[in-house]
């Protein structure tokens, strides 16, 4: 292959092995993307350059042990200057080794030793052998005693000197993290702080799963994953602080050590859990088609404001209502009968997730609403849409109406408006409106294609969808109920039994998808083509009329 077709591997795949090779490698994560940058550099030097590569997988590795090298070549040399007097006398002293013909290797592998100690013993290694502090002047600075610092200065020396002999013997291993990813979902307001955000890299989510199974310390986590022990330090007071400083993914435990702060359940798990709800989807569906059938005149005549209102848009509305009903009864009964006396977690948001199957397909749905004042000549608007498989989101929490001329139209055309006194900008985006079904055309007007009711009535639009929460499946929730509460009781941590509900949410997730596809089926339901729509989507508007112009 030509050089320039490297460009075309430059993915987030092979960056993340990049830096999978080079973390280990330095003394930080900062290093570490430091050294990743100059591999990456000399790949794309090499893209612009002429010449062919026979194998591509042999010549990326080649560049990027070549850079590795100069990149040690210049470390060590700043290394020998920065040290210079002192490194036989740590040598020495760490390793009690006189052999001068190995002296570089071993000193090398007396500092990764270092690198392996907890906070606490490099804190006082570092101040004692390479600042050179005396054990009274630790003591003041740290403000513990002259003994202490005696003590594990004593204990930090006996485990890098055992170490560093184990390591000759043995030689050292190289972390390997396999591919692992999450299927997260969140609750409530993730503008308070989604500490999802700060769980992008392997190295994080490896950390997670270690502490799932049980806390972990910083040195544990770091004999487990073969990482120096500062990187595993600085990751988990990332992880533990999450987006906002108060809710991570992580918790402190005691003696030091981090447990899992979420629900997290693995793939056998997760198959266990949403095989109870899923044996449920014939009984579920029965009883909403009856349902549907008997309540089709009162969903027909709630008061929308839109010209006209079909039933397919307002039962794709009712849905999440619907599907979610036997969930609800479900929950109901956990928190009466089986968790009455554990509690919730209460905090503005929330997430629990699971692992994801990367050859299977991801289960789901969601439903993202916004909120905008003084817009369109209306005082306060709702929007909502819900999304699955068979539904495409149109916008997502924290999106902004105010830029968004399509909804704007939609705000607009709710009593209509002539195409003719648009503007040749916003025919365009009318255009746009129609095609993702914001709109319809009705001769030289458009009108609101996607369900709009007065605010007053936001509440009451599911009023009658809500009716299903009560004795309309107790049979089949108290079997639900159950063996979900046998299950988090076997699955889930004791300390995370609060988050009973969200191991709920997770084993309920297909039905939502699975209740659609099956009134798909029976011709109930009608899926938009392509997947872009009206359905799922609708707005709650308060006061004033539509203005003639956005």
């Amino acid at each position: 292959m030509k050089k320039h077709e490297l460009l075309k591997i430059m993915d987030d795949a092979l960056l993340e092995k990049l830096f999978g090779y080079c973390y280990p490698r330095t003394r930080d994560s900062y290093e570490a993307q430091e050294l990743c940058s100059d591999i990456v550099y000399a790949l794309m030097k090499a893209a612009h350059s002429d010449g062919e590569i026979q194998n591509i997988d042999p010549f990326v590795w080649r560049t990027a042990r070549n850079v590795y090298a100069d990149f040690c070549s210049r470390r060590r040399q700043y290394s020998e200057r920065f040290y210079e007097g002192d490194a036989d006398e740590v040598w020495q002293s760490l390793a009690d080794t006189r052999e001068e013909d190995a002296d570089g290797e071993l000193l090398a592998a007396v500092y990764r030793q270092i690198s392996f100690l907890t906070r606490t013993y490099r804190k006082i290694m570092i101040l004692f052998y390479l600042d050179g502090l005396s054990t009274a002047e630790i003591a003041v600075r740290l403000g513990i005693s002259e003994t202490a610092v005696r003590q594990r200065l004593f204990s930090a020396r006996k485990k890098v000197r055992s170490e560093v002999e184990e390591m000759n013997e043995t030689g050292t291993k190289p972390m390997v993290l396999d591919q692992l990813e999450y299927a997260f979902w969140g609750e409530g307001d993730p503008e308070w702080g989604d500490p999802r955000n700060v769980c992008t890299r392997q190295f994080s989510r490896h950390i997670v799963w270690l502490c799932r199974k049980k806390p972990m310390s910083a040195a544990e986590i770091a004999a487990e994953l073969n990482v120096p022990t500062v990187y595993v330090e600085e990751e988990l007071d990332i992880l533990a602080s999450g987006e906002n400083g108060q809710y991570g993914l992580l918790r402190k435990m005691n003696q030091g050590k981090y447990g899992i702060n979420f629900i997290l359940f693995d793939q056998k798990t997760i198959h266990e859990a949403q095989t109870i709800y899923e044996e449920q989807i014939p009984n579920i569906c029965r009883v909403l088609l009856d349902f549907i059938t008997g309540n089709k005149d009162a969903y027909l005549s709630f008061p929308y404001l839109n010209r006209q209102a079909n039933l397919n848009l307002i039962l794709w509305q009712q849905l999440w209502i619907m599907a979610g009903a036997f969930e609800n009864q479900v929950e109901t009964i956990l928190n009466d009968q089986y968790f009455a006396g554990t509690g919730r977690t209460d905090r503005p948001y929330s997430v629990y997730a699971y692992v994801k199957n990367i050859a299977g397909t991801y289960c789901g749905r969601g439903l993202d609403g916004i909120e905008a004042e003084n817009i369109c000549g209306y005082s306060r608007v709702e929007a909502a849409n819900l999304y699955c498989s068979f539904i495409r989101r149109h916008f997502q929490c924290g999106w902004n109406l105010a830029m968004d001329p399509q909804l704007q139209l939609a705000l607009r055309a709710i009593h209509g408006i002539r195409s003719l006194s648009l503007t040749e900008r916003e025919k365009e985006y009318a255009a746009k409106a129609v095609e993702c079904g914001y709109l319809y055309r009705d001769g030289d007007m458009l009108y609101t294609k996607i369900l709009v009711n007065e605010w007053k009535d936001r509440n009451r639009v599911f009023e009658i969808s809500r009716k299903l929460r009560k004795g309309y499946f107790d049979q089949e929730a108290n079997d639900t109920a159950r063996k979900v509460a046998e299950l988090i009781r076997r699955k889930v941590p004791s300390h995370l039994m609060k988050e009973w509900v969200y191991a709920n949410r997770l084993a309920s997730l297909t039905v939502f998808e699975k209740v659609a596809e099956e009134l798909i089926r029976k011709g109930v339901l009608t899926a938009p083509e392509g997947g872009i729509g009206a359905e799922g989507c609708w707005m709650s508007v308060d006061g004033g009329q539509a203005q003639d112009s956005v």
